[in-house]
Formats: C-alpha cells, sequence, structure tokens
C-alpha cells in the first residue's frame, strides 16, 4: 500500500515547508477584455473563439492532435492583426480540425476524477465544467479552476504538462484573455491530457537532493547534452520516446530535475525563459534551417508559466516552474539532446527591430502556422518581462522569423 505521504501534494511540502510559500513575483501582462470591447477587432476575435469552441473539438486526428486555433487567434491577435487576418487563419486552422463526438457517458461531480486521462471523454469534461460554470459559479470560471484544477490532494494543476503541455498554453490565454471558452477547453484538456507526470509532483518521495546541483538551467542541459549515460538510449528522436524514458531511465531524469536549486525563484525564473529561447533557436546550425516542433513547446509552456504566475496562488508557484522544468527535460532528452550554442545567432540586426518581427509574424508564408506565431510571441513577451539589453530576445526573434521554413520533427 503507497504511503499516506504519497497523497500529500507536493506544492505544501516541497524539498522544506518555506518552498510552498516561495512567490515568484512578476507584474502580471495586460488582461485583453474582449467579452464586452464594442470595436470590431476584439469582436471578431471573441466570436471566432466561440466558433471554434462550438464547432471543433479539443482533440482530433484519432485523439492525437490538439485544437491550437485559440493560440493562434490570440498570438495574432496580440501582434495586432485586424479583422480579415482574423478571419484567414481562422479558415485555413479550422480546415484540419473535426466537430465534437459524443462521449461514452457523462460525468458526475462523484465520478469526474475516475475518467481522468481519457480522450473518449473530451466531450463530457467540457460539459461537466460547463455545468459547474453555469450552475454552481454563475459563470465565474475562475472559480470553475479553484475547485477542479487547483483543489483536491491531488489538483490537477500538477498534470498539466500531460500531452506536451498543451492544457497549461491554454490556461494561458484563458487569463489573458479573460475568456471562459477558453477556460473551459483548458480545463477539458487538463483533464483527458492528465498523464503519469504529475506523480513527481504530487509524492514528495521523488524530490530528494541530487548529486550535483546548479541554480542555472542551462548549465545543466549543457551538462545534460553531454552527459554519456544517456547516449544510444533512442535510435531516433520523438514524442515516442517520452513514456520509455520514464519507465528505463526515471533515475537519471529525476537526477537533472531535482538538480535546479531555485535558490532565487524570479532569478531562476528569469534564466528558465533564456533557457527556452536558446533550446528553440541556438540549436539550429545555420543553413539547417532545422526548428524543432517539439522543442517549441519547451518554449511556449515556459510563456504560459510566466502569464500563470501572477494570477494563480502562491502555493502553486514553485510547483509550476518545476513542472515546466520535468517537461523541458523530458523533450530535451528524447529528442536527442541538440546542441545549444548561442553562437549560431547572429549579434548583427542589420539595423531590424520588433517592428520587423512584427511585419514577419503577420505577413509572411507562416502567419497562420499557430507554433511559428506563439514562438515569437513568446520570445517578445520574455523580452518585454525581462529587458533586452544586449538584444538577445531580439537577435533570437530576428533570426527565427528570418530563417525558418517549416518545423521538423
Amino acid at each position: 500500500m503507497a504511503s499516506l505521504l504519497s497523497y500529500v501534494p507536493l506544492v505544501n511540502r516541497l524539498v522544506a515547508p518555506k518552498e510552498a510559500t516561495k512567490r515568484i513575483h512578476i507584474a502580471p501582462v495586460e488582461v485583453h477584455s474582449i467579452e464586452t470591447a464594442a470595436e470590431k477587432r476584439p469582436r471578431t476575435l471573441k466570436h471566432l473563439i466561440r466558433a471554434n469552441h462550438v464547432n471543433h473539438s479539443i482533440i482530433y486526428h484519432n485523439l492525437q492532435f490538439d485544437n491550437h486555433l485559440p493560440h493562434i487567434l490570440c498570438s495574432a491577435y496580440w501582434f495586432g492583426a485586424q479583422s480579415h487576418q482574423l478571419y484567414h487563419i481562422y479558415d485555413i486552422e479550422s480546415k484540419t480540425l473535426e466537430p465534437w463526438k459524443d462521449s461514452p457517458s457523462e460525468l458526475t461531480q462523484d465520478d469526474w476524477r475516475d475518467f481522468l486521462g481519457d480522450k473518449e471523454y473530451q466531450r463530457a469534461f467540457v460539459d461537466f465544467f460547463e455545468d459547474a460554470l453555469a450552475i454552481k459559479y454563475s459563470y465565474d470560471w475562475r472559480k470553475v479552476i479553484e475547485e477542479y484544477l487547483l483543489g483536491g490532494k491531488e489538483p490537477v494543476v500538477n498534470g498539466l504538462i500531460g500531452g506536451l503541455g498543451h492544457p497549461l498554453i491554454h490556461l494561458g490565454y484563458a487569463y489573458e484573455f479573460d475568456n471562459r471558452e477558453i477556460a473551459m477547453e483548458a480545463m477539458g484538456l487538463a483533464a483527458t491530457q492528465y498523464n503519469f507526470l504529475h506523480k513527481y509532483l504530487d509524492d514528495s518521495s521523488y524530490t530528494k537532493k541530487s548529486a550535483f546541483s546548479s541554480t542555472s538551467p542551462e548549465k545543466l542541459l549543457e551538462k545534460l547534452a553531454s552527459d554519456d549515460r544517456f547516449d544510444g538510449i533512442f535510435k531516433e528522436p520523438g514524442f515516442d520516446n517520452i513514456e520509455p524514458l520514464f519507465q528505463n531511465h526515471e533515475s537519471l531524469v529525476m537526477e537533472y530535475w531535482n538538480a535546479w536549486e531555485l535558490a532565487d525563484p524570479v532569478k531562476q525564473f528569469q534564466e528558465s525563459q533564456e533557457a527556452a529561447v536558446s533550446l528553440l533557436v541556438a540549436t539550429v546550425a545555420p543553413g539547417t534551417h532545422a526548428y524543432n516542433f517539439f522543442i517549441c513547446h519547451v518554449l511556449t509552456t515556459s510563456h504560459a508559466v510566466r502569464i500563470l504566475l501572477p494570477f494563480l496562488p502562491a502555493k502553486f508557484h514553485m510547483s509550476l516552474v518545476r513542472q515546466w522544468w520535468l517537461l523541458a527535460l523530458t523533450i530535451y532528452i528524447a529528442e536527442l539532446r541538440p546542441k545549444i550554442d548561442l553562437d549560431y545567432v547572429p549579434r548583427d540586426l542589420k539595423g531590424k527591430g520588433w517592428k520587423y518581427v512584427d511585419h514577419q509574424v503577420l505577413n509572411t508564408d507562416w502567419s497562420t502556422d499557430a507554433h511559428f506565431v506563439k514562438a515569437v510571441r513568446a520570445i517578445k513577451e520574455a523580452s518585454r518581462t525581462w529587458g533586452d539589453v544586449h538584444d538577445k530576445y531580439l537577435g533570437a526573434a530576428v533570426r527565427f522569423v528570418d530563417d525558418f521554413k517549416g518545423w521538423v520533427h
């Protein structure tokens, strides 16, 4: 029988009791309240988000792909996309999406947790959370989040990195755009993509002192890149490596997960965002254009954490950041630990600034690619959050928009 301690959420007892109360103090981003806005642009965004919510499932293609339409619509809007551009994005992106399908049964207050992780119940989960939204909480979606995501002995928030972190990303957009449709979709994703990764946050026995440590995630990634214990464990990179990684090499992953010291949580979070940008842009050798689709999720989930920290209670801050770090390590190893070389990013920007970057995002062949737009959005928001004295973020963004020619998997 599992120890009773295994049911005490890690968010309340990380390494020492004081860890649970560490707050990562960063200013909230601007919230775009599109629900009551009278102008055409926000009204367009609101209607398109609602149309997607009504018409398209949150998971599709044999329950393997995630619906990214709210992500790209909100990101393009943030970059200044006009109504006609938003409609164009909707038309292109929705072509691959699928209509909702009925779930095998409905869910109730007594049994909803029994179906966590079952994608066949995506419609039932969204219906269940929307019923609570209307009946219990008078359409205050934050109350639904509070009960069903943050509540309980093993809060579902500790599983947001399931499904490559898409529940985490979706939740960030819900808060930033104060949108109940996106919030209920985020809850549906959190419920259906809940997987084994949550146990590392929920069970405190996985948190223990590592044989080595660093406050720098980038230094830990460098050490990981040269760690020959990982050599040859996978023949090809890919998502399918994730479960075997934990089945066969869990202790090695835990070693690196526990090695990150959050002595100064704000500074370490800043460094984690820098590392996320480097992972996407500084792993691509000049001339290869080999931007990695899965590594992109390390950056876009980091951006989601940045959005969420000011909105979520302090007791979840450390676990949220450590959850992201677990995902970052997992993806990096699954993608065969590509070398990070900051010299890959040119320092001469030839006079190009953020205005140039913004134009490229909305006016190139990739303007309807959700991950392209989201990646640039994440880099720019990091620049705004931390400052960019040496144009590191701008340099990464310019290199990315100029060099990108599609994703490699």
